[in-house]
């Protein structure tokens, strides 16, 4: 249990792969100025990559090493085109608002890093595991983005208007670099804030046990 408690810890907060490992940052930049498009890419990619994950868990023993970044590729691929045709179907304007960005999840760098560097390695369970708690990382991230820069850039949110005050630069390019930038200092300063505490009662309780010994 300890092991998964680990890999969904890791995926959410201390490997988080929008604030910590600044992957996937260009549809975190395209998307993140309407909560309704963010949230809605981040759980795209996170069915995808829990998918994926276990798919390639699955291969990992039958595909050649030689030709495993373009099988990644396909399985990855097949799975878009189904979430492209899933969406245009039964969500449409999520499918609009979302643009060429969802095409661009077949090679999105988050879920082939994953694939490279864990469902290739772990078993189908871990790789599940793995799968949900990065794109849940990567959705909640984006989300928080998304609502700060739709609350005060547009007055907005989820497309429901709340008040008329606006910061309109923050609904922009531009603003959603600025928010991006600050929330990743935030984010990584309350995470090493908590591993310094974290430390500090780790040597507390090993000088006490220290102590015991000596008595």
């Amino acid at each position: 249990m300890n092991k998964y408690k680990k890999i969904t810890l890791d995926g959410i907060i201390f490997q988080n792969p929008t604030f910590i490992l600044v992957l996937g940052t260009c549809p975190t930049l395209g998307l993140i100025s309407s909560a309704f498009s963010a949230m809605g890419m981040g759980l795209t990619v996170l069915v995808i990559l829990t998918l994926s994950n276990v798919i390639i868990s699955l291969l990992r023993k039958l595909i050649p090493n030689e030709v495993r970044i373009p099988c990644y590729i396909v399985i990855i691929a097949t799975l878009v085109t189904f979430a492209r045709m899933f969406l245009d179907k039964f969500i449409p304007d999520l499918y609009e608002g979302l643009g060429g960005f969802l095409a661009l999840i077949v090679v999105n760098c988050i879920i082939l890093g994953r694939a490279e560097a864990f469902a290739n390695k772990h078993t189908v369970a871990e790789s599940a595991v793995d799968g949900i708690a990065q794109g849940l990382g990567f959705t909640l991230a984006l989300t928080a983005m998304g609502i700060i820069c739709e609350f005060f850039g547009k007055g907005s949110l989820f497309g429901l208007q709340i008040m008329n005050f606006k910061i309109g630069m923050l609904a922009t390019p531009a603003g959603a670099f600025l928010v991006y930038g600050l929330s990743i200092a935030v984010f990584v300063y309350v995470v090493d804030c908590f591993e310094r505490a974290r430390r500090v009662k780790a040597n507390k309780l090993a000088r006490e046990n220290l102590l015991k010994e000596a008595v």
